[in-house]
């Protein structure tokens, strides 16, 4: 999409909230969902539900970091090359100055137990927001009351929970599945 077809701030408002996103995205990348709904969906009607889910599903499946390679793809799709650069500049930013603060005082920070007891707190709040986005998720496809997607979410469930099938197969055999079987419009 062309950047002057856009508000005048976009580009700020691009760099911004991916910046902000990119921040507070900590537990990987399914924390990485409800963010991008938030911000990109439900605030800016940037995007939609469903197209949200898909990046954040291409970006998944793609080698890499998922918060980078989902924002490459929003970038591009909002904005074309100078979309994709301000996004990706966005994500890269808060984990390198991070990670850069960290490594300078890593023994003041490893051996810190209020530090300790913050990344176990992060952790609970990003292990909730995944339970959430799978229970969305899953209320979605329930309402749709199709049987094939329920029956998906219900076996890859129970063959990584159950049996500890590795995710990476799971996924690329859900990922054939629907391409397969999920043609049909009624599955969109």
């Amino acid at each position: 999409m062309d950047i002057q077809k856009r508000c005048p701030h976009f580009c700020w408002e691009l760099f911004k909230s991916t910046f902000l996103i990119s921040a507070f995205t900590v537990g990987g990348g399914f924390v990485l969902i409800p963010l991008l709904k938030a911000k990109y969906v439900d605030e800016y009607a940037w995007i939609t539900d469903k197209d949200a889910l898909d990046l954040v599903a291409i970006a998944q499946s793609m080698p890499g970091v998922v918060a980078v390679n989902a924002s490459i793809i929003l970038g591009y799709r909002m904005a074309g090359l100078t979309g994709t650069a301000i996004a990706l500049i966005a994500t890269v930013l808060p984990p390198l100055i991070t990670l850069s603060a960290i490594s300078y005082c890593y023994d003041i920070f490893a051996a810190n137990p209020y530090i300790q007891l913050v990344l176990k707190g992060m952790q609970c709040g990003a292990t909730a927001l995944i339970v959430n986005v799978g229970i969305n998720l899953l209320k979605k496809e329930l309402k749709k009351k199709l049987a094939l997607p329920i029956a998906i979410i219900v076996f890859t469930f129970i063959a990584n929970l159950c049996f500890d099938c590795n995710i990476m197969y799971l996924i690329l055999f859900d990922g054939i599945i629907g391409f397969l079987f999920l043609r049909a419009e009624k599955y969109n």
